[in-house]
């Protein structure tokens, strides 16, 4: 009952941090592309109240005039809309999320013993420290370089190497698949701060001087546009480490930190194309197209380099390869999470029936995938997987 419980918590967690992601990096995009693409104001009354950008734009079957005034406009309107529960509640979701796939069976989903053999109370710190570091971390870089002459390059470069850093560690310290996954979500923890530490008391901050009418320190509005900026450069990555989790030949590679941090690097550098090529288009920065080339190219390195070699000598299956076993392969690695006390993910293995019903998806997690046992933490062989594919190539046949 507790497997299909956490199952049911981890569908719709995973509905609910899909469905507020697409609304926060939707909104994140869109005034991304609105800054870049607005143009100065053409009416004098606008560039009187202090207007410095409009665009025109049509959809829906109308036409929509928005401006940007800089700094602040000359009194504020009755009702104004925040972007920012987008951001924590797709926070929010994930990290639930986050505890009910991962740290809930830490030492199933997080520990490879191969790597390192530690307790899952050991493995739960050293994952959550992860997310609070990083953040530490990359706002100390923010504001020890941010506002320095060519600070924008330097903090690039230095959470560059970070992010590197980081992900190096993630992929020696826990399994491949919760490695790419904690980076992801390690990147969103300092996304989701920047809204929370900066960027909305920043907006707060200017609110309260035109309310008590003082001037407006442009600070607040430089500091949040830097760490919006670094939100939109993260978001494809955050992205990629999310869905990669998904295809097991990018996590399981013996070099995956690297091919985490290329995919990640061409993430950003496609997201830079985007982000360029709306000023392109007035005419305010060169053509964008070699940074999507560039992440274009990386793309393609990494599928040529992990493209599957040739494939290695068949292990040897035992003389007998049917029901009886594969019983035995599954009594050995498979009933601990799969028999009828314990049935993760609703699959049962340890009756006849209940191997039958699920006996493709055996061989593709187990054969095909290899995702199974989970990070092989019981041990299954390669003569074992022979036997299992061999018993269903010829009909999986069970009395």
């Amino acid at each position: 009952m507790e497997s299909y419980l956490l199952d049911w918590a981890n569908l719709l967690l995973r509905w609910a941090h899909v469905v507020t992601a697409i609304a926060w990096v939707g909104s994140s995009f869109y005034f991304v592309f609105l800054d870049s693409s607005l143009t100065p104001p053409v009416d004098e009354e606008l560039k009187k109240q202090g207007v410095s950008g409009e665009l025109w734009a049509v959809h829906g079957g109308g036409f929509y005039h928005p401006v940007k005034f800089n700094v602040a406009p000359p009194k504020l309107p009755a009702h104004l809309h925040w972007f920012y529960w987008e951001s924590y509640s797709t926070w929010l979701t994930g990290f639930a999320l986050f505890t009910v796939s991962y740290l809930w069976s830490a030492g199933t989903y997080l520990v490879d013993r191969s790597l390192v053999n530690w307790s899952s109370g050991a493995a739960i710190g050293v994952a959550l420290s992860f997310l609070m570091v990083f953040w530490i971390l990359y706002d100390a870089i923010c504001r020890t370089f941010g506002q320095r002459k060519n600070g924008d390059a330097i903090v690039g470069a230095l959470v560059l190497v970070l992010v590197c850093v980081a992900s190096w560690l993630a992929c020696h310290w826990f399994a491949g698949r919760a490695a790419f996954l904690l980076v992801g979500a390690m990147i969103a923890t300092a996304m989701s701060a920047n809204v929370f530490f900066w960027i909305i008391p920043g907006q707060k901050k200017v609110i309260a001087a035109i309310e008590a009418g003082q001037p407006v320190d442009p600070v607040h509005g430089k500091r949040g546009k830097q760490r919006s900026v670094h939100n939109t450069y993260f978001t494809l990555p955050v992205l990629f480490s999310m869905l990669s989790t998904h295809y097991s030949f990018t996590w399981s590679h013996p070099q995956n930190w690297l091919v985490l941090i290329l995919m990640m690097f061409a993430g950003a550098a496609i997201r830079q194309f985007f982000v360029m090529r709306h000023g392109y288009k007035l005419g305010r920065s060169r053509h964008p197209l070699p940074y999507a080339l560039a992440g274009i190219a990386v793309i393609v390195g990494v599928a040529a380099w992990l493209r599957p070699g040739p494939p290695p000598a068949a292990a040897a299956a035992p003389p007998e390869a049917g029901y009886l076993a594969v019983q035995k392969v599954l009594e050995r690695r498979c009933y601990q999470c799969h028999d009828a006390q314990v049935q993760m993910k609703n699959v049962r293995l340890d009756s006849p029936a209940a191997l039958k019903q699920h006996a493709q998806a055996v061989y593709q997690q187990a054969v095909v995938t290899r995702l199974m046992p989970m990070n092989n933490s019981t041990g299954m062989t390669e003569v074992e997987r022979a036997s299992i594919a061999q018993w269903f190539k010829a009909g999986a046949q069970v009395p």
